[in-house]
This record gives C-alpha cells, structure tokens and sequence, in this order.
C-alpha cells in the first residue's frame, strides 16, 4: 500500500467514530492485510486528527502477526465523576485495566531502553478504563490486521484513582466489582475474577516502548499506556451512580453518560 492509501484508510476509520456506526470491512484497494499496514494507517491517523496521542494501548505480542499496539487521541481521555461514551449494543461497554502514566519523556532511539529506565519514567499508575465501540458489523469478515488499524475498538480512556505502584505491578490478578445504583436506591452488582492477560500488567509497557522507540517514536510526559482488561468487555448502564473496585487495591465512582 502506498501512503495515500494508508490516508484514505485512516480517514474512514476516523470517520466512523460517531455514534451508531457499524461498517463493512473497507473496499480491497485501502484494506490493511498486514501489521505494518495497520501500523502506518495509525501513523496517518495522528496526522489527520486536531488532537494529539495521549496514550497507548498495548499487549505483549502473541506471535509476529498477533501484536497489540494502537494510539488512543487525547480528545478521548477522561477523568473525574463522570465519563461520557457512545452507546455500543445499547450498553456502556467498558475494560477494567491499570495505566501507567509517564512522567518524563523517552525519546526515539535503536538501543532498547532498560526495565529500570523505562520504571523511572513511570511517574504513576492509576485504575482505568478502556471505552469500547464495535465499529463493525456483526457478520463483517474484517480480518485481525484491519480490526488492529481501527484501534481494536478504542473509542477513548477513562482514567481513575491513582493507586499503589507496588500493588499496580503485582497485579497478575484482581477481584473486580462493578456496583451500579439506580435512582431508586436499588443495587445491581457484577463481580468478577480478573485475571490480566499477561504475567503482570507494566510488561506490555517494556515491550511498547522499545518496539516504538525504533519506529521512531517519542514517548512523552504524560502519555498514559494501558496494557488489557483484566475480564475482557464488562457491559454497564448509563446514568446510573457506578462503584467500580479492585479489591486490596483501590475503588472509585463514575456516572456513564452517553455521548451523542
């Protein structure tokens, strides 16, 4: 594919991120078959939107074809009592997950950077949500590459409570629950056993940054990366009061807002 091509891709995904949508894959010609095309469809992403990468979200890879790493734009990052999404499936569609926040830069460079600089540069680590939207059609036969160019269904980044660093790296496995209250006072809860998709959540951290750095990338200040949801999707309601806990760990209230 050609940079045009990546272009012309990049701008239909982004033009899908509005509320409601469900498309078929893109038409063969601007189709990303690959990880590196779905890696320079990001690549055009960032140039196209007005914001800037506030964050990453990453895996440690799977096999060569089977690796996890896509932006997630600053226009998406979310905080305090509220959280404002687009419906998907006619719920709130959300992954409990750890952030890690950097608190200096870590410039491009071909030498890897250790485990002890990249943990220095790891300023704090925080409960997070990744807020999810299925942008394809259901019967849709888009494979892993162009599903990865579409950012795997990140619509944005809901981040929580700073927590423990000792306790955010320990943490292979978390009790979750997710209480919502509805205006009547009554109480659905969901609890669940999280268990994080890799050994421990920073590793996916390590493997980002020098797989990045060598593409030429600059991670900066600020930029949160958040590495997989402990128990995959957890569907919630809108407007109800939400007590999302990680048990030993921390817990935090958030109302779901639809985002029209």
């Amino acid at each position: 594919m050609t940079t045009q091509k990546f272009n012309e891709a990049a701008q239909q995904f982004l033009a899908r991120r509005v509320p409601g949508t469900k498309a078929d894959s893109l038409p063969e010609a601007i189709r990303p078959i690959t990880i590196e095309d779905a890696l320079m469809v990001h690549q055009e992403m960032i140039k196209l939107r007005s914001d800037s990468v506030a964050g990453w979200k990453c895996l440690l890879p799977i096999a060569e074809d089977k690796m996890v790493m896509a932006p997630i734009f600053g226009d998406t990052f979310q905080s305090g009592e509220q959280c404002s999404l687009m419906k998907d499936n006619g719920v709130a569609r959300v992954e409990p997950e750890i952030a890690f926040v950097l608190n200096k830069d870590l410039p491009a460079r071909a030498e890897d950077y250790s485990e002890a600089e990249i943990n220095d540069a790891i300023g704090s680590c925080h409960m997070a949500l990744e807020l999810m939207q299925s942008r394809f059609t259901e019967d849709c036969t888009a494979g892993f590459e162009e599903r990865l160019a579409d950012c795997l269904l990140n619509q944005g980044l809901y981040i929580g409570p700073e927590i423990d660093r000792d306790l955010a790296f320990a943490a292979s496995r978390i009790q979750l629950s997710f209480k919502q209250t509805e205006a009547n006072g009554e109480v659905t809860e969901q609890n669940l056993d999280g268990v994080h998709p890799n050994p421990l959540p920073q590793l996916p951290v390590y493997w980002a940054v020098n797989f990045m750095s060598k593409r030429g990338t600059t991670f900066k200040k600020g930029e949160a990366f958040t590495t997989g949801s402990y128990k995959g999707i957890v569907e919630v309601d809108f407007d109800k009061k939400t007590e999302i806990s990680y048990a030993g760990i921390g817990s935090y209230t958030v109302t779901f807002k639809e985002l029209v």
